[in-house]
Protein backbone atom coordinates (compact mmCIF):
# COMPACT_ATOMS: atom_id res chain seq x y z
CA UNK A 1 0.00 0.00 0.00
CA UNK A 2 1.18 3.40 -0.57
CA UNK A 3 -0.03 7.37 0.02
CA UNK A 4 0.00 9.63 -2.38
CA UNK A 5 0.11 13.15 -1.89
CA UNK A 6 -1.04 15.65 -4.08
CA UNK A 7 -0.45 19.93 -3.67
CA UNK A 8 0.27 19.47 -0.31
CA UNK A 9 3.85 19.17 -0.60
CA UNK A 10 3.91 22.59 -2.68
CA UNK A 11 1.51 24.79 -0.39
CA UNK A 12 2.43 23.68 3.25
CA UNK A 13 5.95 21.92 3.90
CA UNK A 14 8.38 20.28 1.18
CA UNK A 15 8.37 16.94 -0.16
CA UNK A 16 11.23 15.48 2.08
CA UNK A 17 9.18 17.49 5.54
CA UNK A 18 6.40 14.78 4.78
CA UNK A 19 8.78 11.87 4.52
CA UNK A 20 10.46 12.37 8.07
CA UNK A 21 6.83 12.69 9.67
CA UNK A 22 5.81 10.07 8.12
CA UNK A 23 8.56 7.79 8.75
CA UNK A 24 8.16 8.33 12.52
CA UNK A 25 4.51 7.68 13.00
CA UNK A 26 3.87 4.93 9.80
CA UNK A 27 7.47 3.68 9.21
CA UNK A 28 6.24 0.82 6.70
CA UNK A 29 4.03 3.48 4.70
CA UNK A 30 5.32 4.49 1.22
CA UNK A 31 5.34 7.87 0.46
CA UNK A 32 4.68 9.08 -3.18
CA UNK A 33 4.21 12.68 -4.63
CA UNK A 34 2.09 13.46 -7.71
CA UNK A 35 2.89 13.31 -10.12
CA UNK A 36 4.89 10.53 -9.65
CA UNK A 37 2.26 7.81 -8.58
CA UNK A 38 3.93 5.05 -9.66
CA UNK A 39 2.13 1.65 -10.06
CA UNK A 40 -1.59 2.73 -9.56
CA UNK A 41 -2.49 -0.38 -7.99
CA UNK A 42 -0.42 0.39 -5.47
CA UNK A 43 -2.09 3.79 -3.70
CA UNK A 44 -4.64 3.04 -1.20
CA UNK A 45 -4.75 6.87 0.03
CA UNK A 46 -4.63 9.99 -1.51
CA UNK A 47 -4.14 13.40 0.92
CA UNK A 48 -4.95 16.22 -0.71
CA UNK A 49 -5.53 19.80 -1.30
CA UNK A 50 -7.25 21.64 -4.80
CA UNK A 51 -7.11 18.46 -6.18
CA UNK A 52 -7.96 18.36 -10.04
CA UNK A 53 -10.14 14.79 -10.52
CA UNK A 54 -9.91 15.56 -14.74
CA UNK A 55 -6.15 15.04 -14.18
CA UNK A 56 -5.92 12.29 -11.62
CA UNK A 57 -5.74 8.25 -12.86
CA UNK A 58 -8.46 6.17 -11.10
CA UNK A 59 -6.61 3.92 -8.34
CA UNK A 60 -8.15 0.78 -8.25
CA UNK A 61 -7.53 -0.06 -4.94
CA UNK A 62 -7.91 3.44 -3.41
CA UNK A 63 -9.49 3.28 0.24
CA UNK A 64 -9.52 6.45 1.34
CA UNK A 65 -8.97 10.23 0.57
CA UNK A 66 -8.06 13.19 3.20
CA UNK A 67 -8.56 16.85 1.95
CA UNK A 68 -6.44 19.00 4.02
CA UNK A 69 -9.25 22.06 2.66
CA UNK A 70 -11.90 22.47 5.66
CA UNK A 71 -14.78 23.21 2.27
CA UNK A 72 -15.03 20.71 -0.01
CA UNK A 73 -17.17 22.34 -2.10
CA UNK A 74 -15.33 22.80 -5.01
CA UNK A 75 -14.86 19.42 -5.87
CA UNK A 76 -17.46 17.19 -3.59
CA UNK A 77 -19.65 17.17 -6.63
CA UNK A 78 -16.94 16.20 -9.16
CA UNK A 79 -17.85 13.22 -11.05
CA UNK A 80 -14.87 11.55 -10.99
CA UNK A 81 -14.59 11.87 -6.94
CA UNK A 82 -13.37 8.38 -6.54
CA UNK A 83 -16.27 6.65 -4.55
CA UNK A 84 -14.16 6.10 -1.22
CA UNK A 85 -14.44 7.36 2.49
CA UNK A 86 -13.48 11.34 2.27
CA UNK A 87 -12.55 13.01 5.63
CA UNK A 88 -10.89 15.71 6.83
CA UNK A 89 -7.49 16.22 8.43
CA UNK A 90 -8.16 18.44 11.67
CA UNK A 91 -7.07 18.33 15.03
CA UNK A 92 -9.83 16.93 16.76
CA UNK A 93 -10.04 19.61 19.49
CA UNK A 94 -9.84 22.40 16.87
CA UNK A 95 -6.80 24.39 15.79
CA UNK A 96 -5.49 27.05 17.94
CA UNK A 97 -4.48 28.94 15.06
CA UNK A 98 -8.19 29.31 13.98
CA UNK A 99 -9.38 30.03 18.44
CA UNK A 100 -6.87 32.73 18.60
CA UNK A 101 -7.66 33.97 15.01
CA UNK A 102 -11.75 34.05 15.66
CA UNK A 103 -11.04 35.62 19.47
CA UNK A 104 -9.01 38.31 18.17
CA UNK A 105 -11.40 39.58 15.82
CA UNK A 106 -13.98 39.29 18.03
CA UNK A 107 -12.31 41.29 21.19
CA UNK A 108 -11.37 43.82 18.15
CA UNK A 109 -14.67 44.84 17.66
CA UNK A 110 -16.05 44.67 21.07
CA UNK A 111 -13.55 46.79 22.14
CA UNK A 112 -14.18 49.39 19.34
CA UNK A 113 -10.54 49.21 18.24
CA UNK A 114 -11.70 50.34 14.40
CA UNK A 115 -13.59 53.62 15.96
CA UNK A 116 -10.10 54.23 18.49
CA UNK A 117 -7.57 53.60 15.15
CA UNK A 118 -9.49 56.18 13.17
CA UNK A 119 -9.92 58.59 15.82
CA UNK A 120 -6.04 58.31 16.20
CA UNK A 121 -5.52 58.98 12.31
CA UNK A 122 -7.49 62.37 13.22
CA UNK A 123 -5.27 62.83 16.60
CA UNK A 124 -8.52 62.49 18.92
CA UNK A 125 -8.28 61.64 22.37
CA UNK A 126 -11.49 59.16 22.12
CA UNK A 127 -13.14 58.47 25.15
CA UNK A 128 -16.64 57.03 25.27
CA UNK A 129 -18.96 54.58 27.03
CA UNK A 130 -17.10 50.60 27.12
CA UNK A 131 -19.20 47.79 26.37
CA UNK A 132 -18.56 45.12 28.98
CA UNK A 133 -18.59 41.42 27.74
CA UNK A 134 -21.57 40.49 29.26
CA UNK A 135 -23.81 43.07 27.85
CA UNK A 136 -22.57 41.80 24.38
CA UNK A 137 -23.71 38.81 22.49
CA UNK A 138 -21.84 36.68 20.12
CA UNK A 139 -23.47 34.21 17.94
CA UNK A 140 -21.39 31.42 16.07
CA UNK A 141 -23.15 30.14 12.99
CA UNK A 142 -21.98 26.51 12.11
CA UNK A 143 -20.94 24.93 15.71
CA UNK A 144 -18.50 22.55 14.54
CA UNK A 145 -15.01 21.87 16.16
CA UNK A 146 -13.76 24.89 14.57
CA UNK A 147 -16.14 27.17 16.74
CA UNK A 148 -16.16 25.37 19.60
CA UNK A 149 -12.89 26.27 21.27
CA UNK A 150 -13.58 29.83 20.19
CA UNK A 151 -17.44 30.04 21.23
CA UNK A 152 -16.12 28.69 24.67
CA UNK A 153 -13.36 30.60 25.29
CA UNK A 154 -15.63 33.81 24.55
CA UNK A 155 -18.38 32.35 26.84
CA UNK A 156 -14.96 32.29 29.59
CA UNK A 157 -14.58 35.64 29.43
CA UNK A 158 -18.17 36.32 29.77
CA UNK A 159 -19.47 36.80 26.59
CA UNK A 160 -23.36 35.58 26.07
CA UNK A 161 -22.48 33.19 23.48
CA UNK A 162 -24.86 31.08 21.43
CA UNK A 163 -24.52 29.24 18.10
CA UNK A 164 -27.00 28.12 15.12
CA UNK A 165 -26.93 25.08 12.85
CA UNK A 166 -28.36 22.97 10.69
CA UNK A 167 -30.36 20.58 12.87
CA UNK A 168 -31.35 19.44 15.75
CA UNK A 169 -28.45 18.80 18.00
CA UNK A 170 -28.51 17.13 22.33
CA UNK A 171 -27.57 20.04 24.75
CA UNK A 172 -24.62 21.64 24.19
CA UNK A 173 -22.13 24.02 26.19
CA UNK A 174 -23.77 26.74 24.27
CA UNK A 175 -27.23 27.45 23.97
CA UNK A 176 -28.02 26.36 20.38
CA UNK A 177 -30.37 27.54 17.72
CA UNK A 178 -31.12 25.35 14.44
CA UNK A 179 -32.93 25.43 11.13
CA UNK A 180 -34.16 28.07 9.03
CA UNK A 181 -36.77 28.77 11.46
CA UNK A 182 -35.36 29.62 13.90
CA UNK A 183 -32.28 31.62 12.29
CA UNK A 184 -34.34 34.80 12.63
CA UNK A 185 -34.76 34.14 16.33
CA UNK A 186 -31.26 33.34 16.73
CA UNK A 187 -29.93 36.56 14.54
CA UNK A 188 -32.00 39.09 16.65
CA UNK A 189 -30.02 38.52 19.94
CA UNK A 190 -26.67 38.61 17.85
CA UNK A 191 -24.58 41.84 18.58
CA UNK A 192 -21.10 39.86 16.78
CA UNK A 193 -22.24 37.34 14.20
CA UNK A 194 -19.37 34.84 13.42
CA UNK A 195 -19.87 32.97 10.12
CA UNK A 196 -18.10 29.48 10.58
CA UNK A 197 -19.93 27.44 8.49
CA UNK A 198 -19.14 25.34 5.21
CA UNK A 199 -20.54 26.45 1.80
CA UNK A 200 -23.70 25.05 0.70
CA UNK A 201 -27.09 25.87 -1.68
CA UNK A 202 -28.64 26.83 1.86
CA UNK A 203 -25.98 28.96 2.79
CA UNK A 204 -24.61 30.71 0.02
CA UNK A 205 -25.45 33.92 0.49
CA UNK A 206 -26.71 33.85 3.85
CA UNK A 207 -25.79 37.46 5.02
CA UNK A 208 -27.97 39.59 2.91
CA UNK A 209 -30.16 42.42 3.09
CA UNK A 210 -32.88 40.20 4.63
CA UNK A 211 -30.79 38.41 7.81
CA UNK A 212 -29.42 41.71 8.02
CA UNK A 213 -31.94 43.39 8.70
CA UNK A 214 -32.85 40.84 11.54
CA UNK A 215 -29.62 41.66 13.35
CA UNK A 216 -29.75 44.51 15.83
CA UNK A 217 -29.32 47.84 14.54
CA UNK A 218 -25.39 48.31 14.80
CA UNK A 219 -24.53 44.67 15.09
CA UNK A 220 -21.19 43.22 13.73
CA UNK A 221 -20.11 40.33 11.37
CA UNK A 222 -16.64 37.95 11.15
CA UNK A 223 -17.06 36.14 8.46
CA UNK A 224 -14.39 32.85 8.82
CA UNK A 225 -16.42 30.65 6.41
CA UNK A 226 -16.54 31.51 2.64
CA UNK A 227 -16.70 34.24 0.81
CA UNK A 228 -20.12 33.33 -0.51
CA UNK A 229 -21.47 33.39 2.43
CA UNK A 230 -21.96 37.56 1.71
CA UNK A 231 -23.97 39.32 -0.82
CA UNK A 232 -20.91 41.68 -1.39
CA UNK A 233 -23.42 44.78 -2.24
CA UNK A 234 -25.61 44.13 0.62
CA UNK A 235 -23.49 43.77 3.20
CA UNK A 236 -21.90 47.74 1.56
CA UNK A 237 -25.32 48.54 2.15
CA UNK A 238 -25.70 47.52 5.62
CA UNK A 239 -23.02 49.21 6.68
CA UNK A 240 -23.61 52.48 5.05
CA UNK A 241 -27.25 52.19 6.62
CA UNK A 242 -25.32 52.32 9.67
CA UNK A 243 -27.58 48.75 10.58
CA UNK A 244 -24.10 47.28 10.53
CA UNK A 245 -21.32 48.48 12.56
CA UNK A 246 -18.60 47.03 11.31
CA UNK A 247 -17.19 43.57 9.25
CA UNK A 248 -14.08 41.32 9.46
CA UNK A 249 -13.59 39.51 6.12
CA UNK A 250 -11.36 36.58 5.90
CA UNK A 251 -13.03 35.20 3.53
CA UNK A 252 -14.13 36.83 0.17
CA UNK A 253 -15.11 36.04 -2.98
CA UNK A 254 -13.12 36.10 -5.79
CA UNK A 255 -10.02 35.51 -3.76
CA UNK A 256 -7.85 37.32 -4.02
CA UNK A 257 -9.93 40.03 -3.84
CA UNK A 258 -9.87 42.30 -7.48
CA UNK A 259 -8.56 45.44 -7.15
CA UNK A 260 -11.40 47.62 -8.16
CA UNK A 261 -13.41 45.95 -4.88
CA UNK A 262 -15.56 48.77 -2.76
CA UNK A 263 -14.77 46.68 0.23
CA UNK A 264 -10.61 47.31 0.04
CA UNK A 265 -10.78 50.89 1.08
CA UNK A 266 -14.69 50.73 3.02
CA UNK A 267 -13.78 52.72 6.50
CA UNK A 268 -16.08 49.88 8.39
CA UNK A 269 -14.24 46.68 6.71
CA UNK A 270 -11.06 44.36 7.72
CA UNK A 271 -10.05 42.25 4.69
CA UNK A 272 -7.85 39.74 5.35
CA UNK A 273 -6.37 37.37 2.84
CA UNK A 274 -7.73 34.12 4.13
CA UNK A 275 -5.30 33.31 6.61
CA UNK A 276 -6.51 32.79 9.79
CA UNK A 277 -4.75 29.32 10.55
CA UNK A 278 -2.15 27.46 8.34
CA UNK A 279 -1.37 23.65 9.29
CA UNK A 280 1.80 22.23 9.42
CA UNK A 281 3.16 19.80 7.94
CA UNK A 282 3.55 17.27 11.94
CA UNK A 283 -0.32 18.30 12.51
CA UNK A 284 -1.15 17.13 8.77
CA UNK A 285 0.47 13.73 9.65
CA UNK A 286 -0.52 13.17 12.86
CA UNK A 287 -4.24 13.85 11.90
CA UNK A 288 -3.75 11.30 8.46
CA UNK A 289 -1.84 8.83 10.41
CA UNK A 290 -4.41 8.68 13.18
CA UNK A 291 -7.07 8.16 10.45
CA UNK A 292 -5.04 5.16 8.51
CA UNK A 293 -5.03 3.71 11.86
CA UNK A 294 -8.40 3.65 12.86
CA UNK A 295 -9.51 2.14 9.28
CA UNK A 296 -6.61 -0.46 9.45
CA UNK A 297 -8.11 -1.46 12.98
CA UNK A 298 -11.73 -1.68 11.25
CA UNK A 299 -12.96 1.57 12.32
CA UNK A 300 -13.99 4.48 10.32
CA UNK A 301 -12.77 8.27 9.32
CA UNK A 302 -12.53 10.33 12.15
CA UNK A 303 -13.73 13.21 10.71
CA UNK A 304 -15.59 11.98 7.29
CA UNK A 305 -17.48 14.47 5.00
CA UNK A 306 -20.94 13.52 3.89
CA UNK A 307 -20.47 14.19 0.38
CA UNK A 308 -24.39 14.35 -0.04
CA UNK A 309 -24.68 17.46 2.10
CA UNK A 310 -21.27 18.83 1.32
CA UNK A 311 -19.41 19.01 4.90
Amino acid sequence: MALLIVNLDKVIGNAQAFRDAFKEQLPDLPIRFWPDAGELKDIEYLAFMHPDFDQLPAFPNLKAMFSRSAGVESFVQHPKLPKVPLGKVEPSGGDPMMTEYTVMHVLRLHRDMPAYQAAQARKEWRRVPIVRPEQRRVGFLGFGMMAKAPALVLQSLGFKVSAWVRSPREAAEVPLFHGPDQLESFLGQTDIAVCLLPLTPETEGIFCTRTFALMPKGAMLVNIGRGKHVVEKDLIAALDSGQLSYAALDALWPEPLPQESPLWLHPKVTIMPHVARRPTVSQLVTEVAANIRSLKAGGRLLQEIDVTQGY
